[in-house]
């Protein structure tokens, strides 16, 4: 009968120990079941699941190997029961669960556990994605961000996400959830809402002000925004409003948009691991392919402005880019691409953005209205843009890039 064994072993990191460690156990007849090793500021701590098919001293064997390389080795029986138990667990789905924001009170980690362990969830794993802490005590450059892996029996993973962003919203952090799957390393597409996560601001509204009508147009963003006011009704109303606007103004608005903190980092590595980027927006054609250029975009899906005799005549080319259409335009990229759904990525922060962030594989409410934010699946708050790249799953090490 097979015997299990966990080997646990710790003490100051130095080379060779897995070899002496793996010659111990191979000369014991040892089968690797399972096996997990860090070093943490130079302290090795391993652990390693065996199973023994025949009868051999592997605790006195153990002893004379920890003693010659410097280790504290613990070899624990495993019963059949416990060993049972870790198979199921195993073999249940993963949850991925990341804290962000510009540093991480430790007190959240307490309260993340206990949330998890309401809903039966265990904690699998943990490690950092972010960088170090700078030595002087500032915030860790593109903030600070810990995964955590969950495993569990099924949950209620609506109600575990609502409580996650009441958690998150009463500490400063970003929580986010996702159920791990092969796409989630493998997404291909991502595909953005212009106003107000590309940008920080809101053309129309910009447009208006310089026109004279910026309270007015204003009331009717903010009230599209929340979700009150139909898209098409309020876009229509407010492009009255800027019936006569100069052209040239266009010219000058464009120049200054003021980009969103992290697009620029973010725009790079996503082009750097060959995503396709595309925006799409209710706005206006002309500044996202000024952004096109600026920042290289693979496409631009928005709304043209008509202009006769220099002048904005306040209407669109039809149809009207609005919520509908941002999702078909996400399924017909996608496909287009030959990629399926779940390796899409949106982003986006208004009500407008909340099919298109439905449809996605990932779907990211930035810095979005509360009704935008307790409906999307995830959301980013506390961090630049480019913490999209977190959710993603990559290490600030994974993105550094070897200096020349």
């Amino acid at each position: 009968m097979t015997r299990r064994v966990l080997i646990r072993a710790t003490g100051v990191a130095r080379p060779g120990q897995l070899a002496g460690l793996g010659k111990a156990l191979a000369a014991s007849g040892a089968r690797l079941l399972d096996i997990n090793q860090s070093v943490t500021f130079g302290i090795l701590s391993l652990e390693a699941l065996v199973g023994l098919a025949r009868e051999s001293d592997l605790e006195g064997a153990l002893a004379a190997t920890g003693d010659a390389l410097g280790l504290d080795i613990q070899a624990i029986q495993v019963s059949a029961e416990d060993y049972q138990r870790w198979s199921v667990q195993a073999s249940q789905p993963r949850l991925i669960l990341t804290l962000l924001a510009p540093h991480l009170p430790a007190g959240i980690l307490a309260e993340v556990g206990a949330l998890t362990a309401e809903h039966g969830l265990t904690v699998e794993l943990i490690h950092r994605l972010s960088g170090r802490e700078p030595l002087d005590g500032g915030m860790p450059e593109h903030g600070a961000c810990v995964e955590c892996w969950l495993r569990g029996e099924e949950v209620d993973l609506d109600a575990l996400r609502e409580k996650a962003l009441a958690l998150g919203a009463m500490h400063g952090v970003d929580i986010a959830l996702q159920e791990d799957s092969i796409w989630r390393r493998h997404r291909r597409l991502v595909c953005f809402d212009m106003d107000s996560t590309l940008i920080q601001t809101e053309v129309i509204d910009e447009l208006a002000r310089r026109h004279g009508v910026g309270d007015e147009v204003a009331a009717v963003t903010e009230r599209a925004m929340r979700g009150e006011l139909d898209f098409q009704q309020s876009f229509r109303e407010r492009m009255a409003k800027l019936r006569g606007l100069d052209e040239s103004v266009l010219a000058e608005i464009a120049e200054e948009l003021p980009l969103m903190d992290g697009l620029e980092r973010l725009m790079h590595h996503l082009k750097r691991l060959g995503y396709r980027t595309a925006i799409l927006s209710g706005g206006f054609t002309y500044f996202a392919r000024h952004l096109q250029e600026k920042l290289g975009f693979d496409e631009v899906h928005a709304n043209e402005l008509l202009i006769e005799d220099g002048r904005v005549t306040g209407e669109v080319r039809e149809p009207i880019l609005d919520a509908d259409r941002k999702a078909e335009l996400l399924h017909e990229i996608a496909r287009r691409e030959g990629l399926a759904m779940e390796q899409t990525i949106a982003v986006g922060d208004g009500a407008n953005d909340l099919k298109m962030l439905a449809a996605a594989g990932l779907g990211i409410a930035f810095r979005a209205k509360p009704l935008v934010r307790a409906q999307a699946r995830q959301s980013i708050s506390t961090l630049g843009l480019d913490a999209v790249l977190y959710l993603i799953g990559y290490r600030q090490g994974d993105l550094e890039e070897p200096r020349q």
